[in-house]
């Protein structure tokens, strides 16, 4: 079986895409998991405290 450019190519950018897609997803379910929540906000605080 021959691979051209173009059958390489093509592979490359669907399963490229499916991966960052999935990717970004799982990100943004980590961001927004209630579970987080409090993590988050201790450390948009972080930079204002004085200690």
């Amino acid at each position: 079986m021959d691979i051209t450019h173009h059958d390489a190519s093509t592979f490359a950018q669907t399963w490229g895409l499916v991966l960052f897609l999935v990717l970004f997803v799982g990100i943004v379910a980590y961001a927004l998991w209630p579970g987080n929540r409090d993590k988050f906000n201790k450390a948009s605080r972080a930079p204002l405290d004085e200690e």
